[in-house]
């Protein structure tokens, strides 16, 4: 299953000017705030999120929410996707691929997640 997301810095950017470091708790956690070092790797994380849920085929929402969903760093710096465990099995999750993607304004972010 395949799942992009695609959104505006200046929109993410906003969200934590209104918001500040709620904003990022109501879609990080605390491990991945101190991923959230610039308006571009905070657009970056949300739209990884939503990518992931899309993939899932069911958006963020009750099915899937943005705390369900975990963003980590490789020990190569690459971004890893995983999901809680209750997700997991529901989805039956064997294996994701995450690509994060920054550039003229925008953040993007591909999904793959491979199911039994």
């Amino acid at each position: 299953m395949i799942g992009i997301d695609l959104i505006s810095i200046k929109r993410v950017e906003k969200f934590y000017n209104r918001f500040g470091e709620n904003a990022l708790l109501r879609f990080l956690n605390e491990d991945e705030i101190i991923l959230a070092k610039s308006s571009e790797s905070m657009a970056g994380l949300w739209a990884a999120k939503e990518a992931a849920a899309k993939a899932l085929g069911t958006g963020i929402g009750k099915e899937c929410s943005f705390h369900d969903i975990m963003i980590k760093k490789s020990p190569k710096g690459a971004p890893e996707l995983s999901f809680k465990e209750d997700v997991k099995n529901r989805f039956k999750i064997e294996k994701t691929s995450l690509s994060i993607s920054h550039d003229g304004g925008f953040a993007v972010a591909a999904v793959m997640i491979k199911t039994a």
